[in-house]
Formats: C-alpha cells, structure tokens, sequence
C-alpha cells in the first residue's frame, strides 16, 4: 500500500489517500514549519501521490489556509487535489458570532476559508467541534445550502457526540438533503474510545472514521518515558519533548499546547508503549510505523491525518503502509489497549443466546 491506494471517504464518491497531511504545523513558527518547510512537506507528500489535504480556519490564524491556498495555486493541481477546512473554534475574540456552529458563523467560515484558499469551493468541510448550543436542524439546513451552492462538496463532524452526529445524519436523509459522509476524532492504541459509541454511529450511517492524533502526541513514538508519570494528570501543555513532529492536530488545537497535557501519562499507556515498541523491534521498524499501521487496519478508518514539521519524517510516516504485522502481533497490540467496559455497553457485548431463549442469532450484515 502507498499513497496511491486511494479509496472514497465513508459513502460517497470522494476519492482520497490513505494518509491526509495535516497543516496545521503550516505557518506555526515557532513549533512547526515557516513558508520553506510548508512548502517542502506539501511538495514531498504530492510527490508520493498524496492528495488529500487538511487545515482548518483558526490553524496559525488562518496562515495554514493561505499557505495551502498558495501551494496549490502555485502549482496549478487544484483539480487532483482534496482540500478540507473547518469551522468552530472562535477566530477572534469579543464576538461569540465567529465561532460555535450556528448559520452566521459557518458562513461566515466559509467564506473566509474559500478567500484564504484561493478556491471556489472545498471538498470537505468538517464542523470542527460541537458547541452545546446550535440545533441540529440549523447545522443541517446551513450545510445544505453550502453543498448546494456550491461552495462545499461534501460535510463531517470532528470532536461531536455520536448522538448529535446520528439526528444530523437522520434529519438529513429523512428529509432528502445531502449527509455527512465522515468524522474526525482522536483514535490511538491510547485512545479507542470512539470504538464505543462513534466507530458503530458511522457504520450505520455511512460515514468514514479520519482519525487525528494516531500517534497519541508522540506517546507512541517511545519519545517519553516512565519518568514523566510525575506529570500523570496534569493539564495544559506537554514538557519540552513536545513539538510538531508527533502530531498536527493534537499539538495544540489552537496555540501549540497539547490539549491532552499530562492525562496521557498513565501506567496503562506505558505498557502499551511497551508492546509497541516490542512489535517495531520485531519488524525492525519504527514505533511510530507501527503505531500508524495498526490505526490504518482498524475497521472503519478510512484515511489518518498525520502531521509533521520536516519532510522527512514526512516520508517516515508515509512509509508506515508499507508495514505488513502478523496475527500475534495485531492480536498483542489490540489486547494490551484494549478499552474499559462502560455502562451500558459491557451489556451489549452478551451472547445472543441471553436475549433470544437459549439460541444463537446472527444479524444481517451490510455488504461491504
């Protein structure tokens, strides 16, 4: 597999690579790369067949979208290319009307995003988190007006409870207007939370699962050690080890401060370092490889965005698709992070027999 093995987005005929490149890092000075490095990963990544990109209005104040807008403009491949954005975070303070998820405000992302981007329309457009407040119906009737003018192509959520995601996506087909076609979440050997509730919410309504953070803030990477269990709880920024070559996204949603902090210190976490870096020692492979390529086989993922401020750890990560894991070793990695049972859930997991009398009932699966 390379960055070539394009496959479509969740339900949808949007076609995209494997791994999407996150710019964040794009004109993040001072923990990420200036114009030159941008454009090196940008060239590097379309290089290896990449094309699918992913920014967001509130990255570097709005640089990475005039960055990425210039890239691409620069060379003329708009057309071969996926651009996504998103709308959410407040761009600005002393206003609550350039944030949140109401109609002014993803217009108004919008059009901003598409003059930043030198475009006409993006092919992706994420609501970038949920802001408690918005209707949903709101959310769908602005969307669709978007998709129907023309200015975007197609829509998901990042960072939203499944249960809001699933009445936007019933709403919408219940009433024949366009639906959301993927989610953005963070999803790790750390993190499998969405496994719970949203990796299911996305199955049943056709949405592709695009995780952010697969590298858990460069946890995986083996880049810490026991040692900073001392920090186990705290949050805010990570210590100095942190920077952008773990993650895009998860290295500061907004500033360049980790929005995990110290919660990703843990006893749990550190043993599932462990066998990640049992198994890439086994492949002679790096852990973040490894880490990467467990993320690419799970069950609904689509395509991980992965972020970098050099292009050659650029390259590393791209040459994650290459790594071919044994049973055992999936089968280690997958039991050593394996999530907690939480009410109601452990429920559901009871042989059918409990349910049905004594017999064994196999539900009807959609064909793949």
């Amino acid at each position: 597999m390379d960055l070539t093995s394009y496959r479509t987005l969740g339900r949808s005929g949007l076609i995209v690579s494997p791994l999407a490149l996150g710019t964040m890092t794009f004109g993040a000075e001072r923990w990420g790369a200036g114009a030159k490095g941008s454009r090196a990963l940008f060239d590097t990544y379309v290089a290896a067949g990449g094309n699918f990109f992913d920014t967001a209005d509130v990255y570097s104040a709005g640089r990475s979208e005039e960055m990425l807008g210039s890239f691409v403009a620069d060379t003329g491949l708009r057309d071969r290319l996926v651009i996504a954005t998103k709308s959410g975070f407040s761009r600005s303070q002393g206003t609550p009307l350039h944030g949140g998820n109401g109609a002014k405000n993803i217009r108004l992302g919008i059009e901003g995003s598409l003059k930043r981007l030198r475009t006409d329309y993006v092919d992706m457009y994420w609501m970038h988190v949920w802001d408690r407040t918005t209707p949903a119906e709101e959310v769908v009737q602005t969307l669709t007006d978007a998709v129907r003018s023309g200015k975007i192509l197609h829509y998901g959520f990042s960072n939203t409870p499944g249960w809001y995601v699933a009445k936007i996506a019933t709403l919408a087909a219940a009433h024949g207007l366009p639906v959301p076609i993927g989610l953005q979440y963070a999803y790790s050997l750390v993190d499998r939370g969405v496994e719970i509730d949203i990796l299911p919410a996305a199955a049943e309504f056709g949405m592709g699962l695009v995780p952010w953070s697969p590298l858990a803030a460069g946890l995986l990477t083996g880049k810490y050690g026991r040692e900073m269990l001392a920090h186990a709880g705290e949050r805010g920024g990570l210590p100095d080890k942190a920077s952008a070559d773990d993650e895009s996204e998860s290295n500061g949603r907004l500033n360049g401060d980790n929005p995990f902090g110290g919660m990703l210190f843990t006893e749990h976490n550190f043993n599932v370092v462990d066998v990640v870096r049992q198994v890439a020692t086994e492949l002679e492979q790096p852990m973040a490889a490894v880490a990467l390529a467990w993320a690419m086989q799970r069950p609904g993922v689509d395509t991980i965005l992965v972020g970098a401020s050099r292009a050659e750890q650029l390259s590393q990560n791209v040459a994650s698709l290459q790594i071919t894991m044994t049973t055992d070793q999936l089968a280690r990695l997958d039991q050593i992070s394996a999530p907690p049972s939480f009410n109601p859930y452990f429920i559901f997991t009871l042989p059918s027999q409990v349910m049905f009398g004594g017999q064994t009932v196999q539900p009807w699966k959609k064909p793949v």
